[in-house]
This record gives structure tokens, sequence and C-alpha cells, in this order.
């Protein structure tokens, strides 16, 4: 569904990404994890046309996605739940939900998926006219991946969805995942600083150090790897 070739990324003169490959084949969840600075968030930005890149090529369902620019690769089918979660504090939670059908003509339908987000996310119904700026963290997590879901994603971008959270919220939220996963088909690419939870509910995973992909396999390849684990695991 998704190839990344060869993908090289500066920030004026400074190498993010130097020459990174990887791809995600439909209905997979893979991971990418790494230490901070390692290139994460830039790839996903770049995947989803926030940053252009220098060189190398992304493809979603072998179409070239290089030089299109970030709405257009929304209604190709990719989502991006953005790091920090980045709601519009000052709009409420319907209001913020809207915003992710902002594409979208189908009126019946989004009301649809509207009362789908909320079946997944009933906190988000109950709160549904306050403002996002006043939700609590855990909260406006699900509040950005329900506005990804608005936009019917194929595929979606989640950057590191357990930061800051309490760890029972981040237990809540991998649960999510993998149900999106499992019984919707969400294709998903989890970008993740605890590669403990990611690799749990990822079929694949990558290790990127410095702009540069070291390691990749399954997910359980990836737990066995005894570097892995001294690293990235705490064992």
């Amino acid at each position: 569904m998704l190839k990344v070739e060869n993908l090289v990324v500066h920030y004026g003169v400074i190498p993010a990404l130097k020459g990174i490959s990887l791809e995600v084949k439909e209905k997979e969840i893979v991971c990418l994890i790494g230490a901070n600075g390692a290139g994460k968030t830039t790839t996903l930005n770049t995947i989803s046309g926030l940053k252009k890149p220098t060189s190398g090529g992304i493809y979603f369902q072998d179409k070239l996605l290089n030089n299109l620019p970030a709405h257009e690769i929304v209604k190709l089918g990719i989502s991006q739940v953005p790091e920090g979660r980045g709601v519009f504090p000052n709009l409420s939670v319907v209001e913020n939900l809207h915003l992710g059908a902002y594409l979208r003509k189908d009126k019946s339908a989004i009301e649809q998926d509207l009362k789908w987000v909320y079946e997944i996310f009933p906190r988000l119904e109950e709160r549904k006219n306050q403002l996002a700026g006043t939700l609590s963290g855990g909260e406006q997590q699900m509040l950005a991946i329900g506005r990804a879901l608005m936009a019917r994603p194929k595929l979606m971008l989640m950057d590191e969805p357990s930061m800051g959270l309490a760890p029972i919220v981040v237990e809540e939220i991998f649960r999510i995942i993998k149900f999106l996963n499992k019984e919707q088909g969400t294709t998903i690419l989890l970008i993740e600083q605890n590669a403990q939870m990611a690799l749990a509910v990822s079929h694949r995973g990558y290790v990127i150090e410095t702009g540069e992909i070291v390691v990749s396999g399954t997910a359980q390849e990836l737990k066995a790897n005894d570097e892995i684990k001294k690293a990235y695991l705490g064992l």
C-alpha cells in the first residue's frame, strides 16, 4: 500500500533522513521506533506532504506522492494523527471532528461516521460541546484519532500516541489501535518511543537511528533481538 524508497530529507544543509526505505502492506500495523531526533516525525511529515523530500520516492497505491500538496494526499486516503495531538483548543469536540471531514461532501455519510466515532469513543460524545482545550490529555488523543477517522483513511499515520499520557490511558489508546486494525481493517504506520507497546500491537517494525533504518523485521523478531531489547525495551 505504502512504499518509501531511498528517501532523503534535509532541514537546510542538515540531513534528517539519509535514504530510508520501508513499506506498509494493506491491513498491517507497522511501527517505526527510535530515539528522539532519529527522524521518525520527519518521516511521517514527508509522507503526508508537510515536508518535501530532497530525493527518493514515496508511493501510495503505486501513485507518487512527492510533489502533491498535503490536502491532495488526504484525498487519496492518508490521515495523520500528529505528535502532541494537535487539536484546535478553542473549537468544540464536534467541531474538531467535522474538520476531519472537511474535504468530504457526503453529508449523510459524515453524520453516520460521526456516530461511529462516538461508538468507538463514548467520552467524545459525552463532551461533544466542550472546548477541546479543556479535555484531558487522553481525551485529546482520542479526539485526534477520531478527527483522522472522519476523513475515512485507508492509511493512518500515528505520531507518538502515548506521549504524555498516564499508563492506564496508554493501554486504552493501544487497545483502540488494535481494534481499528483488526475490526475495521485500518492500515496503520505507527511512530512510537514506547517500543514495547508499539511492538505488542504491530505486525512488523523498523528501527531508525540518526536518519537511517538500522534494523527491520517482524515484531517477534525485533522483540527477540538482543540489541533492540537492550536499547529500546529496557531488558
